[in-house]
């Protein structure tokens, strides 16, 4: 079994390079790099293909843990996650986003080594599931002969289904959001606004704030045929619930949205006249 990639997002070194202590002279793991923010660990596993990241509970940078494992629950592959804390009132949220393990620091190296043989056995698990489908996949090809009508009817059938396939499906309105471990489908009409946020967006309703692995970009594009409106290169909002735009000081403007909490957006000069335009105003 090849060795355990394993990425440390630790900030504090106390706790960083206890972990490297003691896992020093085992074999079956190697640690290859230490990341201080959520958006440094990101930039790593990019590159590098982790199958385990140890993570601070509070992360400097403005995404905690628990916002790093929402964000790594939406990849295909993504590494296991053992969350390091000197609290353990954490606990039942570190186990809701997907962790596979809660270690309260201080701990023994015992209790570490117990980590990673859980790690260990559910990726020999995932190994085995692979090589079962693999062997299924070779069983023998069934052969069928066919006379002409009947091979005339097959393709006629693949034809249709071809043409069923290119078919465009219906949108059905609603934001996949991967939230605590599970995914949510946040309807378009109740979306405020997006904001960006580095390489990740804030999905903002009337009543919550979900902070998604979304680039603003592809949302623009996804929500524009819903009258959603790019008023700033941080601002993608909903014009459905816009209640009034407001000049300012300077030549600048201000977009208020509905919803018990009015919010205030800036609009860039620069599609002023674009948004004035699809009002009507």
């Amino acid at each position: 079994m090849a060795e355990i990639k394993i990425l440390l997002v630790i900030p504090e070194q106390e706790i960083s390079q206890g972990i490297r202590d003691f896992l020093a002279k085992e074999k079956r793991v190697k640690i290859l790099g230490e990341a201080k923010t959520a958006f440094e660990a990101l930039a790593l596993l990019e590159n590098i293909p982790y199958d385990l990241f140890f993570v601070s509970v509070d992360l400097p940078g403005g995404v905690d843990g628990f916002e790093l494992a929402q964000i790594l629950n939406q990849r295909k592959q993504r590494p296991k996650i053992v969350f390091v804390a000197r609290e353990e009132h954490f606990a039942f949220k570190a186990f809701e986003v997907g962790a596979i393990d809660y270690l309260l620091w201080p701990f023994l190296q015992e209790r570490l080594i117990r980590s990673i043989e859980r790690v260990i056995q559910l990726n020999f698990s995932s190994e085995h599931v692979v090589k079962m489908d693999k062997q299924e996949d070779n069983d023998d090809t069934v052969h069928l002969d066919l006379k002409d009508e009947e091979e005339a009817l097959i393709l006629a059938a693949l034809k249709e289904a071809w043409k069923f396939k290119d078919r465009k499906v219906k949108d059905i309105e609603k934001l996949p959001i991967n939230q605590d471990g599970k995914l949510i489908l946040v309807p378009y009409h109740k979306i405020v606004f997006v904001e960006a946020y580095e390489d990740y967006s804030y999905v903002h309703t009337t009543s919550e704030r979900y902070l998604t692995s979304y680039r603003l970009k592809h949302l623009e594009k996804k929500l524009s045929p819903y009258n959603f409106f790019r008023i700033h290169r941080k601002y993608l909002v909903n014009l459905e619930l816009v209640t009034e735009i407001a000049s300012l000081p300077g030549s600048n403007f201000m977009l208020r949205t509905t919803g018990k909490k009015k919010i205030e957006l800036p609009i860039s000069r620069r599609r002023i006249g674009e948004l004035k335009e699809i009002l009507g105003l």
